[in-house]
């Protein structure tokens, strides 16, 4: 998962190379995106993260003994927001 692209020699982008070959068999509509990273925009963000005008969306959090419930839920696609797990 999210880390583990990083060890790899082209990074991440064999899973957007599978997800776009797969893409004409599967329900799923898939696109490649590059973000643009500006200094300006990041200032900008932090400046709202800051005070606490930007906060994370937490569907639930759940302890460390429920984490494969957690898993189960995120696998149901029945989640929005973030899930934490607290230890």
């Amino acid at each position: 998962m999210g880390g583990e692209e990083g060890d790899r020699w082209i990074g991440g982008t064999d899973r957007q190379l599978r997800a776009m070959l797969l893409s004409p068999f599967v329900r799923h509509h898939v696109r490649t995106f590059v973000a643009r990273v500006r200094q300006e925009d990041l200032r900008f963000l932090g400046e709202l993260i800051d005070p606490g005008k930007v906060t994370p969306v937490i569907n639930r959090t759940y302890p460390l003994a429920e984490a494969p419930a957690a898993i189960r839920r995120l696998a149901e696609g029945r989640v929005r927001g973030k899930v934490v797990i607290t230890m």
